[in-house]
């Protein structure tokens, strides 16, 4: 832990991370008094973000969560106040090297616009989560405008690697705990830190005014630029990163009660 103080008083940014963060992992209902505490600190001048790896957030958090600015496909889509700022795809060489890949049976989920491609092998079903969104085969991914792949392998560690080396602009993460059979690759630029300094901008506040939350390996590139970290669970990787922690999402009520009388 860095042990920076806390930041007080306006203007301020309040980054988060989705899964682990504001919702339990694998669950993603808000906790019950989370929205109202928002709110109060949005009704004091405050702003909010998410900032997440997912491609868009699931139905209903933005209704009950009026956020200023919102990051998805791990920043590489950045949309504020309502209006798209940024949207990064693969080029078509930097997609052709992240899916020759030797996993064989590995299941993919590639994302664009909104919509879920899913390839799978024959003895796999899709998730009950993928049948909710309607996958469509990965054959019929719009050339040009694919913004993030996932993996789910037990060998995903070794095409991480590789592409860490060969590849090295492309944004890559997961594969090791707590995610150790699934990675995700977004194109060049497309990671959190990118994200959330384009956002700071849109919303005229500052770096060092913001406060970043997340749980995981993908949450490091905000944690490096943040003003201020709060790192959500246990994960060793993000110590070093973090200014304080929190045990998880049932904790962030009175993390941001406690802010409010900073204000």
């Amino acid at each position: 832990m860095s042990g920076r103080p806390r930041p007080q008083g306006l203007p301020l940014l309040l980054a988060f991370d989705f899964d682990g963060t504001l919702v339990p992992d694998g669950d993603p209902q808000l906790p019950p008094d989370l929205p109202a505490a928002l709110g109060r600190l949005q009704q004091r001048g405050v702003r909010l973000a998410a900032i997440t790896g997912r491609d868009v957030l699931p139905p209903g958090i933005e209704d009950a969560i009026s956020f200023d600015a919102v990051a998805t496909q791990n920043g590489g889509q950045v949309t504020v106040g309502g209006e798209v700022k940024q949207v990064l795809y693969f080029s078509d060489e930097e997609l052709a090297a992240v899916l020759d890949h030797a996993m064989p049976g590995a299941r993919l989920v590639m994302f664009s616009g909104g919509q879920m491609y899913v390839d799978l092998p024959e003895d796999q079903v899709p998730t009950a989560q993928q049948l909710a969104r309607s996958p469509r085969p990965t054959a019929e991914v719009p050339r040009g405008r694919v913004q993030k792949v996932n993996f789910f392998h037990e060998g995903v560690a070794a095409h991480a690697a590789h592409l860490r080396q060969h590849w090295p602009d492309l944004t890559v993460t997961g594969a090791q705990p707590p995610y150790g059979q699934m990675m995700t690759v977004t194109p060049r630029g497309a990671h959190k830190g990118a994200g959330i300094t384009l956002l700071a901008e849109a919303l005229e506040i500052p770096l060092a005014r913001t406060v970043a939350f997340g749980d995981s390996d993908n949450d490091i590139a905000m944690f490096k630029v943040a003003g201020y970290v709060v790192q959500s669970g246990t994960l060793p990787l993000l110590h070093d990163y973090a200014d304080e922690s929190i045990a998880g999402p049932h904790e962030l009520v009175a993390w941001l009660d406690s802010l409010l009388v900073d204000l």
